[in-house]
């Protein structure tokens, strides 16, 4: 039987079914509904499970083994407590929704950074590694002596949430200052449109870098520096010997990681040998692998003891 990952982001949800005996997966995603609260989202979301279990060839979703879900909002025994991208899952019982899309099929689920760093480790056999994904915000994930990191109390390495210039833009989540205000997509984007004086979205941000146009050269200098000292930050503390930088944003830009690294080395002091600066090996979707291979392990896949296999009742 096989196995299924979901991604779930603030704007688009990516699945992955993988069959133990196709070499091929099956691959949907989708956009949000706009503007149509919860349920909208989680008719969306249920319909597409239905979908890709059809295009593999099963019965309903029921011939699902088992699922992994990389979520990005935050979660407090079992309650969705913040969410600024989709504000109307705020207060929502999680065991609730995965019944509502996923009936009577095994679910786990973990932070979607946590779940990318774990992909990319299990990827690339690096046992110290962070992981940031570029996308609406900035994600991220720690893996320490091939172990995910989360702390005495579980929960993700809210490396979008780092304080880098307090009184600098403010962030969705009500502060100011955070890496993601900064360095995330939607951020870089807006900051391409105020200097160019038009919507600026990511096939124009990439024609301007190629045509080397300064309302998109200069907002990706400003996020490739916030990253690296994201990224000499993340060294200093914990070593890490390399940064995978993912995400749509972070994968589909060019030049970007070549910035990061370069500015990297630029920042570290005398003595000190820099993070490796990678692209992720899993590109754009190092999330939706890390959902499968969370679904794949029963959860196992995380320490034993961090968090519950199931949302608390």
């Amino acid at each position: 039987m096989p196995y299924l990952g979901i991604d779930i982001g603030g704007t688009k949800v990516a699945l992955l079914l993988e069959r133990p005996d196709s070499a091929h997966p099956v691959r949907l995603r989708f956009s949000w509904p706009r503007d149509g609260g919860a349920d909208a989202d989680l008719d969306a979301l249920a319909s597409a499970v239905t979908r890709i279990a059809a295009d593999a060839g099963l019965d309903g979703p029921a011939g699902i083994r088992a699922a992994g879900l990389a979520l990005p909002a935050t979660v407090r025994e079992g309650r969705i407590t913040a969410w600024p991208s989709r504000p109307s899952w705020i207060a929502l019982r999680l065991d609730a929704v995965l019944e509502r899309v996923l009936p009577e099929v095994p679910v786990v689920w973990e932070d979607d950074g946590n779940l990318a760093a774990l992909a990319e480790a299990a990827r690339t056999g690096v046992p110290d590694l962070a992981y940031l994904g570029l996308g609406t915000g900035v994600g991220g994930g720690i893996v320490l002596g091939g172990r995910l990191h989360t702390g005495p109390y579980g929960g993700a390495a809210e490396i979008g949430h780092m304080l880098i210039d307090p009184g600098g833009a403010a962030c969705v989540c009500g502060r100011t200052g955070c890496l993601q205000a900064v360095a995330s997509g939607t951020a870089t984007l807006l900051r391409a449109a105020a200097l160019r004086g038009t919507p600026v979205d990511a096939a124009a941000f990439r024609t301007g870098l190629a045509e080397d146009r300064p309302w998109a050269t200069g907002p990706l200098r400003q996020t490739a520096a916030a990253l690296a000292v994201t990224a000499v930050n993340l060294g200093e503390l914990l070593q890490c010997r390399e940064i995978r930088v993912g995400g749509g944003f972070g994968h589909g830009t060019p030049g970007l990681v070549g910035r990061i690294r370069a500015e990297t080395q630029r920042l570290t002091r005398p003595g000190v040998v820099p993070p490796v600066i990678r692209r992720a090996a899993h590109g754009a979707d190092a999330s939706l692998h890390g959902a499968v291979l969370l679904a794949r392990t029963g959860g196992t896949a995380r320490p034993a003891g961090t968090r519950a296999d199931r949302p608390s009742s």
